[in-house]
């Protein structure tokens, strides 16, 4: 049978530099609500699924994914490796497209690369999160759930079970790699096209206004970057942003 591909998105209200951003509005619809509807363009998911907490303060994400007849599972907050993977469990999944939540312009076409990269080749994860070569933010992960499930029940480090694909990318030795580069009219990994900071969700509504009428959800990285082209004073409005280290 052909192997089942899930994309989870990590997400919770809790937000030391932008609290609810996951909700914040978007010209109209919540950020969760325009990640969701840019997945649902993907040509080789089988299905989505919203990681998010227990805590109280994610009730309202369990509502949202209620009302947009989302797949939802609720987890340990800290403990977002388990989370992510009991939620792909429950999606009886066999191929992990991980997802965070404020990945709000992520372009299905770079998910679909992605995942057929994974396919093509013998390898164990594709990311184009190592080597930074799109813009913040159009992200891409794809590796097994067993791989996911090994380095659960042997890695207890704090810093990998929050930060869940992590230990692959710590341990090149161990895992076959392969990094997404973007062609280079696309390559720009100093800009910012996610959400987490009030600045981003600036850029991203003024992002919205001049594609959305035209485009609604379905526009791409490649229009983004066009935009830029034709009005480069947009990336002032969240260039002093600073993204924080992971690895």
């Amino acid at each position: 049978m052909r192997p089942r591909i899930i994309a989870s998105i990590e997400a919770r209200m809790g937000s030391s530099r932008f609290p609810g951003k996951v909700l914040t509005d978007i010209c109209g619809a919540p950020a969760l609500t325009r990640l969701l509807r840019r997945l649902e363009r993907s040509k080789r998911l089988d299905g989505i699924i919203l990681a998010t907490s227990t805590n109280a303060a994610d009730n309202v994400l369990e509502e949202w994914a209620l009302s947009m007849n989302v797949a939802c599972f609720r987890g340990s907050e800290e403990d977002v490796l388990k989370r992510v993977i009991e939620a792909q469990q429950k999606m009886q999944s066999d191929i992990v497209v991980e997802v965070t939540g404020d990945c709000v312009l992520l372009d299905p076409k770079v998910i679909d690369l992605g995942i057929n990269t994974f396919f093509e080749n013998d390898c164990d994860v594709v990311t184009n999160t190592c080597k930074p070569s799109f813009p913040m933010g159009i992200d891409v992960q794809v590796y097994p759930l067993r791989k996911l499930e090994e380095v659960a029940r042997t890695v207890f480090d704090p810093t990998v079970r929050e930060h869940v694909s992590s230990y692959f990318y710590r341990h090149p030795e161990k895992y076959r790699l392969i990094h997404l580069i973007a062609p280079p009219h696309l390559r720009a990994s100093n800009y910012r096209f996610q959400l987490d900071y009030p600045e981003d969700k600036e850029f991203i509504t003024e992002v919205y206004r001049r594609l959305g009428p035209k485009y609604g959800d379905s526009f791409g990285v490649e229009e983004i970057m066009a935009l830029i082209e034709r009005e480069p004073a947009l990336l002032e409005i969240n260039r002093q942003c600073v993204e924080k280290a992971v690895l």
